[in-house]
């Protein structure tokens, strides 16, 4: 089995995507925030001691009835809505059943015929590809469409632990009942970086609604990919294999990429691809077999005998439609059509939902948008992240911050004293306005003529050779001059007039 990674054409393509299309779908499972479990009053809590947020309930004792959390119903329709799917007005719970030691009560509930949302969509970036994508990584050309089939609540199950005790199994059911969303996509991502892209928007959406706090890494977001190939011109799809075990949106990249390879290679060599679950190893980055789908479980599905069926109104989505916050597509819209940002500008501000909200609050008070944006994506976001904090951390207020970008345009501090000097100082000392630290500290521009004039004719005096050079056509020995000058007025010389005396003076 060759290395996919080292499979490429000079364009940068995999050589199987000369012959083959790559189809894969997703179905990622998001752990939402509550403060209870799906259908228990069992504490909803990651880290805790193992076997402590557990009761009857939780265990499956006989005689317990499940009791519907209704911030769940609330989470799964701000993504549906948010996903652009319709919300089922009607809908019935169902039990998944299947025996593994973390499944205490021998069922996971569920949802299989009447799922929540339904026929929805997320928009990814549509990258450039081959030499275009090599010199401009993030360049795009528009954008792709990935649909939703589906998005359905069901509870998590335990966890088994095998890497503990040498000669058992732990299980910890802290986990048993906390609440889920599975979004399963449709069969529409035709690469590696498609696939990224889309998760990165579902775990951006997630965290805009405060639903999910999109940790892969802990284990609230979890992705399984359906993966298979056919011939370029083909309608029909090829034979499928679903890979799980996938602990990072890199990871997924590489499986798909490894499963696209491995798959290509036993069709070129007149084989067949049998439809399996194969699970990813991280460290080889390959991916293995684990079960054949023809040997898979029958759930053997029912309606929940112990769960009402559930109706959503349309006064009920309008009332969470309207206490939803702004989404990461519609501040990219406002941001390029009505606030005159680029697409680049726009993506990075919208990364996150804390950034744009700060962003949201500068532009409150400042109408020089793209002088916020800077400020927001440049000076701001670096101290935040060199420090390991998050925007929500950050000091300075958003109010305090357009004052900085106010003082610059009316010309009262020089953007390189505010950089250098205020900024930091904004930093330092709390509450104070950006003006009031600039009086104080002596760091007002000084628009004196007169000052400047004063300053250069010592400057010329000093360097009369200079000074002929300049006259004679050397032109960048304007910088030397006006080095001298912002000099001596320690910075504080209104560059832009300075420039203009100096220019002056020297002709």
């Amino acid at each position: 089995m060759s290395n996919p990674i080292e499979a490429v054409t000079g364009t940068g393509a995999p050589h199987w995507s000369l012959k083959y299309e790559l189809v894969v779908g997703l179905e990622v499972h998001a752990q939402l925030i509550t403060n209870s479990k799906a259908y228990s009053g069992d504490p909803n809590a990651y880290g805790d001691h193992p076997n402590t947020n557990v009761s009857v309930v939780t265990l499956g004792h006989p005689g317990t009835l499940p009791v519907v959390n209704k911030k769940v119903v609330e989470h799964a329709i701000r993504l549906g809505l948010a996903t652009n799917c319709t919300i089922a007005p009607w809908m019935h719970y169902a039990r998944k059943n299947y025996f593994y030691p973390d499944l205490p009560k021998g069922y996971q509930i569920t949802q299989d015929h009447t799922p929540i949302c339904t026929n929805g969509w997320i928009e990814i970036p549509e990258t450039r590809s081959g030499d275009d994508a090599e010199r401009d990584p993030i360049a795009t050309l528009g954008m792709t469409r990935i649909g939703i089939t589906r998005i359905h609540m069901e509870e998590d199950a335990g966890k088994s632990i095998h890497d503990v005790d040498p000669f058992n199994t732990l299980v910890d059911l802290n986990r048993a009942g906390v609440p889920l969303v599975e979004i399963v996509s449709e069969p529409d991502i035709r690469s590696g970086q498609e696939a990224y892209d889309y998760l990165t928007e579902v775990r951006r959406l997630v965290r805009y609604l405060d639903i999910c706090d999109g940790n892969m890494e802990e284990g609230s977001l979890r992705c399984d990919a359906n993966i298979s190939l056919r011939p370029k011109g083909q309608q029909e799809f090829g034979t499928r294999c679903e890979v799980k075990n996938m602990n990072s949106f890199r990871n997924v990249v590489r499986a798909i990429e490894y499963e696209a390879q491995r798959q290509s290679e036993i069709l070129d060599a007149g084989g067949v691809i049998h439809m399996e679950t194969r699970t990813f190893d991280a460290t080889k980055g390959s991916t293995l077999g684990m079960r054949s789908k023809e040997l898979a479980h029958d759930y053997r599905y029912f309606p929940e005998p112990d769960l009402q069926p559930l109706s959503v109104s349309d006064a009920t989505k309008e009332a969470i439609r309207k206490a939803m916050p702004p989404l990461p597509r519609e501040l990219r819209a406002k941001y390029t059509n009505e606030l005159g940002l680029s697409d680049y500008d726009a993506g990075i501000l919208t990364d996150d939902k804390a950034t744009a909200l700060y962003y949201e609050g500068v532009i409150q008070h400042t109408a020089n948008h793209k002088a916020a944006a800077n400020w927001v994506m440049g000076a701001v976001r670096s101290w935040v992240n060199e420090r390991g904090l998050t925007m929500s951390e950050f000091p300075i207020s958003a109010e305090r911050l357009a004052g900085l970008v106010a003082l610059i345009d009316a010309g009262t501090v020089s953007h390189t004293l505010a950089t250098q000097k205020l900024f930091p100082l904004m930093l330092a000392e709390g509450h104070a306005s950006a003006e009031e630290l600039a009086r104080t500290h002596d760091l007002v521009q000084d628009t004196r003529e007169d000052l400047i004039e004063s300053l250069m004719r010592d400057v010329m005096a000093r360097y009369p050779d200079k000074v002929e050079a300049y006259r004679q056509g050397n032109k960048g020995l304007l910088g030397l001059f006006m080095g001298e000058v912002m000099k001596g007025t320690k910075g504080k010389a209104d560059p832009k007039r300075a420039n203009e005396v100096v220019r002056r003076m020297l002709s």
